[in-house]
């Protein structure tokens, strides 16, 4: 009984999927749960796995066509059905005839070549007869083909190493490459030794802590080095890392078509720049406090909730914090509507190999800095290896970005329509800054500090309310405030 494969759903908010490509032409035999096709939304990519074991009779979807959520895709039949998909195959069975060698028939075309040695005189003649060295001819001819048969033994394990390389799914290929990961030496775990994700990430975890490793040793080694050169030993290190520093030169005199969610992204941006009139505020926070306070939290934080504290978790409390109190900037313009939001559902954007993804962190408002880390950290990790929920990735009605992580300043980040507002966080840095000393004196002080840059929509949000917003972050952030949900 045949059995339909349909366009699956992806989430709640996905009401469509595109077909990348088909991993199973028509006529080939499938498995149940074996991959089957992979399709691509504007959150994710996947391989949607067959429903059923047996034959693939029909494709109704071509590649590269977007069809919504319930259509059908293709259609599996029972094995016993497969003969029909075959049946023109065995058609063309006659050029079997052929190869019997009607050519081998002509071979009594030879014998006409025996009548030019109608020349019996070499024939008698006892010379030929001497010639019974020829049989040694035929002996080496007959050793050549021993070496074929040699030949044929050895491919038959590099064939099916060939076989199961070649049974990797594009999906998989292109994140071996986005991971630097070489699939020959990656061993498949999946049906028939088939290389699957989790195999590839697997491989990717140890080639980075190879690499790591490497690289510690090599440190190791060269710190020895400057000590024992006796100079200034402290500053030799520092040139020692920018010589490890190797570019990615792979995009270099490449021409290749932009993938699908590069695609999604820059029709997002044009669209936001084009939708809303957007302008960039600029504060400067003194994060020293909390500096302090993570340094003294963050191992015994790390044993009681099992995942690290990072400075995000309190620019997020802080912000959500402010948004409560400042409702225009956790809003949505649709059209002539304003929705002043009565939660908190902030949009953390990650960096990944295949582009900027934007889980969402729900109900960001009602969590402490714990709980905050937990959900943060789990959220980033499942969007880098493409494992979070296309549900995740949608809601947000405030968005904040991290450009800090990569040693930026600050920049002016673009909104995520429909929201009226992105908080851009920058790199802290240790400076000099006028502070005031016990007396009320002013006196100068190294002093942890950062960056905060607000984008805003200027039709609904104000300067002067961009400012209260980010003072009002900042003053939460200078305060540090956060012992108390840490257990100190």
């Amino acid at each position: 009984m045949s059995k339909s494969v349909k366009m699956p759903a992806l989430g709640e908010s996905v009401t469509e999927g595109t077909v990348s490509s088909w991993l199973k032409a028509v006529g080939d035999t499938v498995e149940a749960d074996e991959p089957l096709l992979e399709v691509a939304t504007d959150k994710v990519d996947t391989e949607v796995p067959s429903p059923a074991s047996g034959v693939l009779l029909e494709i109704r979807v071509a590649e590269d066509e977007t069809v919504e959520v319930g259509t059908v895709l293709a259609v599996i039949g029972d094995p016993s059905e497969a003969p029909a998909a075959p049946a023109p195959t065995p058609a063309p069975a006659p050029v079997p005839a052929p190869t019997p060698a009607p050519t081998l028939a002509p071979a009594p075309a030879p014998a006409p070549v025996p009548a030019p040695a109608p020349a019996p005189t070499p024939a008698p003649a006892p010379a030929p007869a001497h010639v019974v060295p020829a049989p040694v001819a035929t002996t080496p001819v007959v050793a050549a083909p021993s070496a074929p048969a040699r030949t044929t033994e050895v491919p038959v394990p590099s064939a099916s190493a060939v076989a199961s390389a070649a049974y990797v799914t594009p999906i998989v290929r292109r994140l071996a490459r986005e991971k630097g990961v070489d699939l020959t030496t990656v061993t498949g775990t999946g049906v028939g030794g088939r290389i699957r994700r989790q195999d590839v990430e697997a491989a990717a975890k140890a080639l980075e802590a190879a690499r790591r490793a490497e690289d510690a040793a090599k440190a190791e080694r060269e710190a020895k080095a400057a000590k024992a050169a006796a100079g200034p030993g402290p500053v030799a290190p520092a040139p020692a890392k920018a010589a490890r520093v190797v570019p990615d030169t792979t995009l270099r005199g490449r021409t290749e078509k932009m993938s699908r969610l590069r695609q999604v992204i820059a029709e997002r941006m044009i669209n936001s720049l084009s939708t809303s009139a957007q302008l960039t505020t600029v504060v400067e926070v003194d994060v020293t406090r909390v500096a302090a306070l993570r340094a003294r939290a963050k191992d015994d934080f790390l044993t009681r909730n099992g995942t690290r504290l990072t400075f995000l978790p309190f620019f997020v409390a802080a912000a959500t914090e402010a948004l409560k109190a400042h409702p225009k900037l956790n809003a949505t313009i649709d059209g002539k509507d304003v929705t002043y939001h009565d939660v908190e559902h902030v949009g953390i954007a990650v960096d990944t190999p295949r582009g900027l993804l934007v889980p969402v962190v729900r109900n960001a408002g009602d969590l402490n800095i714990p709980g905050l880390a937990r959900r943060i950290n789990d959220l980033a990790a499942r969007t880098r290896e493409n494992k979070v929920n296309p549900d995740e990735l949608s809601g947000s009605t405030f968005t904040i970005t991290n450009t800090g992580s990569g040693g930026a300043l600050f920049d002016t980040p673009i909104i995520n329509q429909p929201e009226v507002a992105i908080l851009g966080l920058g790199a802290i840095q240790k400076q000099p800054r006028v502070v005031k000393d016990a007396d009320g004196g002013d006196v100068i002080a190294i002093r942890s500090v950062c960056y905060l840059s607000l984008s805003y929509d200027h039709r609904l949000v104000d300067g002067a309310d961009a400012a209260r917003y980010l003072m009002a972050v900042k003053r939460r952030l200078e305060e540090g405030d956060f012992a108390g949900e840490l257990g100190l």
